[in-house]
């Protein structure tokens, strides 16, 4: 069941058009990656499902629902983290947390405490005291604890540690397990890999790209790393390498798929001793749609 939908979304701030036909779903159960650099449309696409922006042109829904006209209503089954919170600073972290459950209807007090636990936040504190990691928590701690249906995650894991973004990693796969929706916008390549079914590449307002990790992979290139038992000095010379470089009697190179079976023949007239294959990346396929681009 489709929870997110949307279709031909368009917005303009005066002459500047922030985002153009962006069009993305994510159904029910599936945790969906929305990645691109700092400007490319995350935010704004982001604020619209919000309904905090209303768009220029095109539709959005979430749970069948408008999400301009219905924004009230579908707030009560959501829930958003953003990559900066902001706290009132002479409560406590705990006051924050108990205010905003309220207003969400209230949480289970042991499934609190645990969060609090594992996220090793002290709720005593009051909330200018808190870094920026802890203000984090704090709105991750609310969202997790809600029984949402939906996940809005905006750099959720901005300030945190090492260990308190495999925290929150861990609860995310627990939410997807719980039939829950997420959308995760994040820079960490390596969290979107790790975590989501479908990812959506977002370049200067406009989706480049979008499926599930396996299919996006055949859009780039394989790395290798090659032994032969014969010199090869042409390999940087043929069609589909790239980036070869050359450590002793080993040779690592990056490989077109398209061009794939060539090069391996090639490679094997020289008699091949040893191959190692690793599939390309998200960061791969990232850059490769950034690459040339300022900045």
């Amino acid at each position: 069941m489709e929870i997110v939908h949307t279709e031909a979304l368009r917005k303009t701030f005066g002459s500047f058009q922030a985002l153009n036909n962006v069009q993305l779903s994510i159904n029910q159960g599936e945790i969906y990656g929305f990645i691109g650099p700092n400007g490319a449309g995350k935010s704004t696409t982001i604020r619209i499902l919000l309904g905090i922006l209303r768009s220029t042109e095109g539709k959005a829904s979430i749970f069948g629902k408008d999400v301009w006209r219905d924004a009230v209503e579908i707030h009560k089954r959501l829930s958003y983290v953003p990559g900066d919170v902001t706290l009132w600073p002479n409560l406590t972290g705990g006051e924050v947390i108990d205010l905003f459950l309220k207003m969400k209807g209230g949480a289970d007090p042991s499934r609190l405490k645990k969060l609090m636990e594992r996220f090793d936040f002290d709720p005593a504190k009051k909330c200018r005291t808190y870094s920026k990691g802890n203000r984090q928590k704090v709105a991750l701690i609310v969202a997790f604890a809600s029984d949402s249906e939906l996940f809005i995650f905006d750099e959720p894991t901005s300030g945190l540690d090492p260990l308190m973004e495999r925290v929150f990693q861990e609860y995310v796969l627990e939410a997807k397990e719980r039939g829950h929706s997420v959308l995760l916008s994040s820079h960490i390549l390596s969290e979107v890999e790790r975590l989501c079914d479908r990812v959506g590449i977002i370049r200067k307002g406009t989706m480049v790209e979008q499926g599930s990790l396996d299919e996006l992979r055949h859009l780039t290139r394989t790395t290798l790393y090659v032994e032969t038992k014969e010199a090869m000095d042409d390999l940087g010379q043929r069609s589909g390498v790239h980036d070869l470089k050359v450590s002793g009697a080993g040779m690592t190179f990056q490989a077109d798929r398209d061009e794939l079976g060539s090069i391996m023949k090639a490679i094997s007239e020289k008699g091949l001793v040893k191959i190692e294959s690793s599939p390309p990346t998200l960061e791969d396929l990232f850059m490769r749609h950034y690459e040339g681009d300022e900045g």
